[in-house]
Formats: C-alpha cells, sequence, structure tokens
C-alpha cells in the first residue's frame, strides 16, 4: 500500500495529464503536418478582389510547398467577421485558415459594443503577406488638383468638408478622421456600402472627396474623370510615383493596410512555422511583386511575431484615434 501524502499524489497526477497532454500535441502536430488533406483558405471579401487574389497567390505558393490542395472559399459579409467566424469555429489543425486584413482585430473591436470573437484570443497570427493603402480623391465638384487645395475648399465651404468612404470603421474612414484631426477641419463622413458606388458619385459632382481601396480609383484617375490626391502609406505607390503621400503634402497622418495569414486559436508552432515559410514565400520575388502591383498591393512578409507586434502597434492607434474622434461604438 501506498503511504504517499495526497498533495504529493495530486502533484504526480497532474505531471502525468501535462505530459500526456503534450504528448498529444505534439502527435497532432506531427499528424497535422503529414496530412494530405485539403486545407480551405477563408477570404472575407468577394471573388475579384485584391484581398482573393492575395489569397489566391498565396494558396498556389502553399500547395507547392505543402503538397496539400489549398483551396480559396469566399465567405464576404459583415466586414470580414462572417469568415472570421468559421475560423474561430474550425479546429486547429492546420486545415482552415484566412486571408484577412488587420481591421477587424485592430480596429473593430474599439468601434463595436460587441463582437462575436475575441481579436487575440480566438486566432493564431501566421504572417503578413501584403499590404495598401488607400487613397484621397476628389471629382469634378472641387477639380482639386492637390490635397491642399482640396482643404483650402473644405475650410471655405462646409458643403465641401465631407467624405465618402466603404463604410463606419473601415481604414478609410479612420484616415478621413485622422486628417481631419490633422488638420483642424471637422469633416462630415459619408458611408457607403459599396466602393463602386462612391467613385460613380465622387466622378459624378455629387461628393466631393472619396477615400477607399487606391485600386478602386486608379483607372477613373487614370482616365482623367477623378484625380488621386495623395496616399495614405510611408512611401509613394510604385504604380502612382507621381502621387504624393499625406505626409509629403505636410499631413501627419499614415495608415496602410496588411493582409495577413491566421488560423484558429491552439495551433501548434510546427505548424504555425511551416504554413509561414510557405505564405512567405508566396509574395517574394518579382513575378509575384508584379502580380500584386496589378491591385495596387505591395508584398509585406513578415514571421508570426511581426504580425503580432504590428497588430498590436495598430490597436493602439486606432483606440487614440477613436477616442479622440468622438466616435460612439455601434
Amino acid at each position: 500500500m501506498s503511504h504517499e501524502d495526497p498533495e504529493s499524489r495530486g502533484r504526480r497526477e497532474a505531471l502525468r495529464a501535462l505530459g500526456a497532454g503534450a504528448l498529444a500535441l505534439a502527435a497532432g502536430g506531427a499528424r497535422a503536418e503529414d496530412d494530405k488533406s485539403p486545407i480551405r483558405m477563408l477570404c472575407g471579401i468577394s471573388a475579384g478582389s485584391g484581398n482573393d487574389f492575395t489569397a489566391r497567390l498565396v494558396a498556389d505558393s502553399m500547395r507547392e510547398a505543402l503538397g496539400r490542395p489549398v483551396v480559396v472559399d469566399n465567405k464576404p459579409g459583415a466586414g470580414q467577421r462572417i469568415a472570421l467566424g468559421e475560423l474561430k469555429r474550425a479546429a486547429p489543425d492546420g486545415r482552415t485558415l484566412i486571408l484577412c486584413t488587420t481591421g477587424p482585430f485592430t480596429i473593430y473591436p474599439h468601434i463595436y459594443k460587441k463582437l462575436d470573437y475575441d481579436p487575440v484570443k480566438d486566432f493564431t497570427p501566421i504572417g503578413a503577406v501584403a499590404s495598401f493603402d488607400v487613397g484621397i480623391a476628389s471629382g469634378p465638384l472641387t477639380h482639386a488638383t492637390t490635397i491642399q487645395q482640396q482643404l483650402a475648399m473644405a475650410r471655405s465651404d462646409k458643403s465641401l468638408a465631407a467624405f465618402g468612404s466603404p463604410g463606419n470603421g473601415s481604414l478609410s474612414h479612420f484616415v478621413g478622421i485622422a486628417t481631419g484631426i490633422a488638420t483642424g477641419i471637422q469633416f462630415t463622413h459619408v458611408p457607403y456600402k459599396d466602393s463602386g458606388t462612391s467613385v460613380v458619385d465622387l466622378a459624378s459632382g455629387r461628393l466631393p472627396m472619396l477615400i477607399t481601396g487606391v485600386s478602386q480609383l486608379v483607372e477613373m484617375h487614370r482616365s482623367g474623370r477623378i484625380r488621386i490626391l495623395a496616399v495614405s502609406g510611408a512611401q509613394r505607390s510604385p504604380s502612382l510615383p507621381d502621387v504624393p503621400t499625406l505626409k509629403e503634402s505636410g499631413i501627419d497622418v499614415s495608415n496602410t493596410t496588411t493582409c495577413g495569414v491566421y488560423g484558429p486559436a491552439g495551433m501548434a508552432p510546427e505548424l504555425v512555422q511551416r504554413f509561414n515559410a510557405a505564405a512567405v514565400a508566396a509574395v517574394q520575388g518579382q513575378e509575384a511583386r508584379d502580380k500584386l502591383l496589378k491591385f495596387l498591393f505591395a508584398p509585406a512578409p513578415s514571421s508570426a511575431q511581426a504580425l503580432s507586434t504590428l497588430m498590436a502597434g495598430e490597436d493602439r492607434e486606432f483606440a487614440r484615434l477613436v477616442k479622440l474622434s468622438g466616435y460612439q461604438p455601434e
């Protein structure tokens, strides 16, 4: 008969359970690595978009690197939250991933009173792959050729102190808020459900200024129907070398959207590392760069840790902007 005291027996049983759990996790990770079953790459934006193209570029690279089918599954709606809901419910076995912008993780927590997910606890960052800027554009209502001309008109005529964006809580919305704070102009925000309608309104003279993804603006900009006055990133777009950044224009605003690959919470570190290597390989090299530039995207590969660090910085910045703007969470 054992004379082991209850405390020692409890400690021994806990250690045995912990060891068994670690072995199970290691075995599960190994099985997932050797698995040849299909990987589903969710994309919360519709087919044909820059995000969709990037998801397919990454999927092709992962398919080649992992020797497994990787299928892009578009689940648009609710600002990518529908797709994130599916990812949250998925098993952390590497069979379900998502290509998603950082906004749902870093902006939404500050603009919605309730989310169906925890942006930190419910997901595993795998790595960033690409980035894109938003553009600030004018149309025939102002005929401004520089952002400073546009702002001068907005100061002198309140009816021109308005901008459209793809919707409340979008990066474009907060670039507009940040521009207003930086310049002391109180803008009226006009949210749209889709970028196509907003671009038409700008080109038709019904909207004085539009802030949205550069890829949505570039065709009409090149045709002369609208004019992109500035871009939001830290550097000029290689596809629009004559368009200055906001900072170059004297406005202390710089924001870029990052697209990253994520998995459900609890993914094994070895899976994260392997998937990161495959995703990063997708956007390296001149051919990938040229393909991304067609959508005004830029390669931005990173480690999982670097993506987590970037998201933490964005979270702090958007918390600051929301507070300064007086925006009321929905």
